[in-house]
């Protein structure tokens, strides 16, 4: 049978009353009034509606209020004692009953808020009673090793006297490591074996929720107790190693180090003041501070620098100058300017002119030109020659400005830039360094490292150069720079105005021979394991792999075909060949495949509207064929104002010289011999190899010689190649790059080069031997140009009448 009572509702907010428990409740004007309508319907009966009486007392529902959400379940809670608390304030002491679901409200006496209460009872069957004890015991256990673990062994033993799972599980009102939701979670869960299951949860989580913090305590009270073990035995050490005159300054031994390593150290005055003032705040500073560990990292790096250690150069310009032939053929360039730097240092320090560190004294060299030409390994060969320690820096892919200049030593990790420490790794003040790739450092938000390097690579600032880290100024005055760049366009210009430039733009053909004779081939038949008596390799097969197996200004795809070769013929030696192995040009078909290159000018220029340009890329000189191809008209059909279409990715500079050209031939038609409007349609101007981007105006005169061959239908001569700027009155302006472009057309096949007249001085600069396998005719005007290099018209055949 249902049991409904009808009760009064005392609400609390602050706690969650489960069956079983005690609690005093302080009484404030809400919990009186349910008090007192309690107290009355318990003299008159009037809570009764089943039939059975209510307490002597008087019993009233206990709802929990956590939030805006009604309560749906309560307890129902008899009046045990009624007084005042301490302070004096009214109270009464209530005792928890059976677990009830709130109903609807009801009418009552007073001014308390009633409701009708279904009491729950707890009944389950034999399976879910038997259920209901394994969890009990589960439960049990772990609420008794939370206990352990707080040390509450009075507790314990009230737990173990609770057997009726009901209220075990009940009694969780009394966990402090539960929540009042949680509690209320509880108490609205009638059935016990859920609440069980709920408890068990929580509480497993609490207990591992204990030992992580355990552990995370003890291991901190495991690092106190041993941080201030280590500071009692260090503060012993010192005190007993001073009683036994080990030391004798204040502190330890290790500041007394530094401060004698400093005072010992050959250094600059102004180096040396500032070394001491950290030794002092090293002395001042804990050992557990982080700044004393700064602080020797900072005098570690000043006293690895070799502050006053340089080397000796060697003034002997002959022997120097012999060293660089030895390891590098031609570049005569470069050896000049360096056998120049040691004829002067020299003659200083004759005349007692050599200073110290002295402003200026240093060189910086760039060397610019396409890959493999040897700009990185003359480094070293330079610093044979002068007698001096080298050390490499690669600048390629640096973007941030600290790799210059240092870190603050603010920063966490703080380390000096890439200049110190190449600085500490040469051992010397007076190294070569070689900055690798210059011409590849970028720039994003933390900095522009080439604009760092302003002050490293100017002669007359680098002498107190200043890194963030080591805030004192080190003389790099003495230091020999040499960069490296394969293109001039992406070096700053005023980085470009510091260094002398020495261009290096690639070997002809007699110099990659000479090359490949004098070191490839030694190198690679080491390598190999191959000795000269075992293999022996003609000129004509060098030759032949310089000229139609490679088309490069360097020398690396040539080493890596004769490495190639000379792995075939380790084959064939180690398959019972018979030594020596000669290697001729009609051999190397049947060692590394056909020749990868051919002459191809004649072919692309045997049509009208096609002409050979000349071009300097990042990898040196090459050859480019400008195409021009018109839309027929139509029989009858009027001509229009004409178009252009352009492809081949064009640069914007390169498209203007395509409008210039056309522009010209236009406007100029009598003069080139184009009929007047032949140019008057759809024009589509292509430069092949459209997935390489182009830009640059020395195609200019190209793209008019294709354009007047394509309208007067003469095609263009296949051993001419042209290059220039050219303007809309048809004058040829001068251009860059003319030593690559004229090697470039030597190893193309071609026979004559038109250039601006204005760039002929720039054929002092040419090999010899190119110009004796080229004419080049310096030009000023592009007429000259298409007089020569387009072909004579072709007359048609005389008509034939038959005899009368």
């Amino acid at each position: 049978m249902t049991d409904i009572r009808r009760l009064p509702v005392l609400s609390l907010t602050d706690v969650v009353v489960l069956p079983g428990m005690v609690v005093p409740i302080e009484l404030d004007e809400a919990a009186q009034a349910a008090l007192d309508a309690a107290q009355a319907a318990a003299q008159d009966g009037t809570g009764d509606e089943a039939g059975d009486r209510t307490g002597t007392k008087g019993e009233l529902l206990l709802a929990p209020r956590l939030s805006d959400r009604y309560a749906t379940y309560g307890v129902v809670a008899s009046i045990e004692q009624v007084g005042r608390l301490a302070g004096g304030a009214p109270a009464a002491v209530l005792r928890a009953g059976q677990r009830a679901r709130i109903g609807t409200g009801v009418a009552g006496p007073g001014a308390a808020l009633w409701v009708q209460a279904e009491l729950v009872s707890d009944e389950s069957t034999a399976e879910q009673a038997a259920r209901a004890k394994e969890l009990a015991a589960e439960y049990k256990s772990l609420v008794i090793a939370n206990l352990q673990k707080r040390d509450a062994w009075q507790v314990i033993d009230t737990v173990e006297k609770m057997t009726e799972p009901s209220v075990l599980a009940d009694a969780a009102g009394w966990a402090p490591y539960l929540t009042a939701e949680q509690k209320r979670q509880v108490l609205e869960t009638p059935d016990v074996i859920e609440r069980l299951e709920l408890l068990i949860e929580w509480t497993r989580a609490h207990l591992n929720e204990m030992d992580v913090a355990e552990k995370i305590r003890d291991d901190v009270r495991e690092g106190m107790e041993k941080s201030q073990r280590e500071f009692l035995l260090r503060q012993q050490l010192a005190a007993i190693r001073k009683e036994l005159g080990d030391v004798t300054a204040e502190g330890t031994d290790d500041t007394a180090d530094y401060r004698s390593r400093v005072e010992q150290a050959d250094l600059p005055d102004k180096v040396r003041e500032a070394a001491l003032r950290e030794v002092g705040r090293l002395e001042r500073a804990s050992d557990q501070s982080p700044e004393s560990g700064w602080i020797r990292t900072w005098l570690d790096t000043v006293l690895e620098l070799p502050w006053q250690s340089k080397t000796e150069d060697k003034t002997d310009v002959t022997a120097a100058r012999e060293v660089l032939d030895a390891d590098h053929h031609g570049l005569d360039d470069v050896k000049d300017r360096i056998t120049e730097y040691l004829a002067v240092r020299g003659r200083r320090a004759e005349r007692g002119l050599q200073v110290v560190g002295g402003r200026g004294s240093g060189a910086v060299l760039v060397l610019v030109g396409p890959p493999g030409v040897g700009k990185t390994s003359l480094g070293e060969s330079v610093a044979r020659a002068l007698g001096r320690k080298f050390v490499r820096v690669a600048l390629g892919g640096v973007r941030d400005e600290a790799e210059i200049r240092g870190h603050r030593r603010t920063y966490v990790g703080a380390l000096p830039g890439r200049i110190v420490r190449a600085i500490t790794e040469a051992g010397s003040m007076n190294p070569v360094m070689l900055l690798d790739e210059i011409d590849k450092v970028g720039a994003d938000y933390r900095g522009d490292p080439a604009a760092a390097l302003l002050e490293v690579l100017d002669p007359a600032q680098n002498h107190t150069f200043r890194d963030h880290y080591l805030d004192v100024d080190l003389d790099l005055s003495d230091v020999l720079f040499l960069a490296t760049a394969n293109v001039l366009e992406t070096i700053p210009s005023a980085l470009l105005d510091r260094m002398e430039l020495i261009t290096m733009d690639g070997y002809t053909e007699e110099d990659k021979v000479a090359i490949a004779r004098t070191h490839l081939l030694p190198r690679q038949l080491e390598r190999a394991a191959l000795s000269a008596d075992e293999v022996e390799l003609t000129n004509a097969a060098l030759r032949k792999l310089a000229a139609d197996y490679t088309r490069e200004a360097g020398v690396r795809q040539l080493e890596r075909l004769l490495a190639k070769v000379f792995r075939k013929v380790a084959t064939k030696l180690s398959g019972g060949a018979t030594a020596p192995i000669v290697v001729d040009e009609p051999d190397l078909r049947a060692l590394i495949g056909r020749p990868r290159f051919t002459s191809e000018t004649a072919e692309r220029t045997s049509v009208p509207g096609v002409a050979t340009g000349l071009a300097v890329t990042g990898m040196g000189g090459d050859v480019l064929f400008i195409e021009a191809s018109a839309e027929p008209v139509a029989a009858g059909a009027e001509p229009g104002k004409g178009s252009l279409t352009l492809t081949g990715q064009l640069g914007d500079v390169m498209k203007e010289s395509a409008q210039i050209a056309l522009s010209f031939v236009r406007s100029h038609s009598a003069e080139v011999g184009v009929e007047p409007g032949a140019l008057n349609r759809t024009i589509h101007l292509h430069v092949p190899a459209g997935a390489v981007p182009k830009d640059g105006p020395s195609a200019g005169v190209t793209m008019v010689t294709a354009l007047t061959s394509l309208a007067t239908g003469r095609a263009v001569r296949s051993d001419v190649a042209m290059t220039g700027e050219v303007t809309l009155n048809g004058k040829v302006l001068p251009i860059g790059g003319v030593k690559q472009k004229l090697l470039a057309a030597q190893r193309a096949g071609v026979s004559t080069v038109f250039i601006p007249l204005r760039n002929e001085p720039d054929l002092d600069d040419v090999p010899a031997e190119v110009l004796d396998a080229l004419t080049v005719i310096p030009v000023g005007d592009v007429r000259q140009i298409l007089d020569q290099a387009l072909e004579p018209a072709v007359q048609p055949a005389p008509v034939q009448t038959a005899a009368a």
